[in-house]
């Protein structure tokens, strides 16, 4: 277990449009603020296509990550998640996790890591800046190389 007290920054009411690529739009959001750390307690959306973490062959090692996608559509969703920054590449690094119900299939649900959304009628976001201390990813290479949430400590 880690933890490292954060300083609170600005809060965002951030409301994506229809047709909007999901990431694209955060990170056009990040840009045009300033945010490179960050943490998103809530948002609601409706998504035409979503691609989540998943998949339905047996896995050889159940205890490994899934990197392979499943795809869907038509769906209403709730997710959070937290936004690092990649101070070499320049960009953010989100890191989100959705429920999303299908509509036509009585709201059944999906629960898994949000690869890709495009925005059908509306996502409205609840966002909230760490503006201490910086917040990155590093891939550990003992858990599969699965990137994790750190701490810049260097700052306190």
């Amino acid at each position: 277990m880690r933890s490292q007290q954060v300083d609170i920054g600005r809060s965002f009411v951030v409301v994506f449009d229809h047709g909007d690529d999901f990431f694209t739009a955060l990170a056009e959001f990040c840009r045009e603020n300033n945010v490179r750390h960050g943490i998103i307690p809530t948002f609601i959306a409706g998504f035409s296509q979503v691609e989540v973490v998943g998949t339905c062959a047996k896995l050889d090692n159940p205890q490994a990550p899934v990197w392979s996608a499943v795809h869907l559509s038509n769906v209403e969703a709730l997710g959070g998640g937290t936004i690092a920054y990649d101070e070499t590449e320049q960009r953010i690094l989100p890191h989100i996790h959705v429920s999303v119900g299908l509509k036509e299939h009585s709201a059944t649900a999906h629960t898994s890591h949000l690869l890709s959304a495009t925005v059908q009628f509306l996502t409205e976001m609840y966002f909230v800046e760490v503006s201490r201390p910086a917040l990155h990813r590093e891939r550990d290479p003992h858990l599969y190389d699965v990137p994790l949430l750190r701490f810049d400590t260097a700052e306190n």
